[in-house]
């Protein structure tokens, strides 16, 4: 494995190709996934406490995550036995802030050789070398990277953040729009300023209904909730 490179993936490349026993069966990724957004998230080892309080929760939230289109994908570098019983024990025996008998139904990836991981960059030597950090890849209907997140194997990751994230990509796609810090459904958007001298003058002298422009290069607008939910399709 030390001879191997791999370049990281980065954020508006094509989502690395892969065919891997999981779970579930065995996917070809993200083939088997085209039309659909999908969160592949790696975990450092099966019978972890804190790998499994996020598996709990990614299992409670699986449904929601599916209203959104949007699949969800595991990994470990652990075998298929291992994951089985894991995935077990957590649907008989753990409960985690009022969350229990959780069934999981998504793919884990079984990674042993750790070739998914190193293809994904997900092993960092000054962390771990054999096992993965907590790395999340968003991947859109169209196979691209959309967003990354690394997180060390002693913290768990913020669920509120990653659904943030979700619905904040599918609103840029669908909006047209950029959104601003600390974002969330039903707040103002930002509008785009114009990509020339003359479109920018023409956005600031007519900036449109609702739209209200501070600066030339900063214009922001309503966007209710209850658009961004309907046309999201929740």
């Amino acid at each position: 494995m030390e001879n191997q490179v791999h370049t990281m993936p980065r954020i508006g490349e094509a989502a690395p190709a892969f065919e891997a026993q999981t779970t579930q069966g065995p996917i070809n990724f993200p083939g088997d996934f085209k039309g659909k957004w999908i969160i592949l998230f790696s975990h450092p080892s099966d019978f972890t406490p804190v790998c499994t309080s996020e598996f709990v929760t990614f299992g409670s939230m699986a449904d929601e995550f599916e209203a959104f289109n949007c699949e969800l994908v595991g990994l470990s570098v652990d075998g298929l036995f291992s994951h089985i019983a894991w995935l077990r024990t957590i649907r008989e025996k753990i409960e985690f802030k009022g969350m229990k008998n959780v069934d999981i139904r998504f793919p884990l990836i079984v990674d042993l050789s750790m070739q998914v991981a190193s293809l994904y960059g997900m092993i960092h030597p000054q962390e771990n070398n054999t096992s993965a950090v907590r790395a999340v890849f968003f991947i859109d209907p169209q196979g691209m990277i959309r967003t990354i997140m690394y997180y060390p194997q002693a913290l768990g990751r913020n669920f509120d953040e990653i659904r943030r994230v979700l619905i904040g990509l599918q609103t840029i796609d669908n909006f047209g729009v950029s959104l601003p810090a600390d974002w969330r459904p039903g707040d103002e958007v930002i509008v785009p300023a114009g990509s020339s001298y003359e479109a920018v003058d023409e956005h600031v002298k007519h900036p449109g209904q609702g739209v209200r422009c501070y600066d030339w290069f900063f214009c922001t607008k309503p966007l209710p909730r209850e658009e961004v939910e309907s046309k999201l399709g929740r």
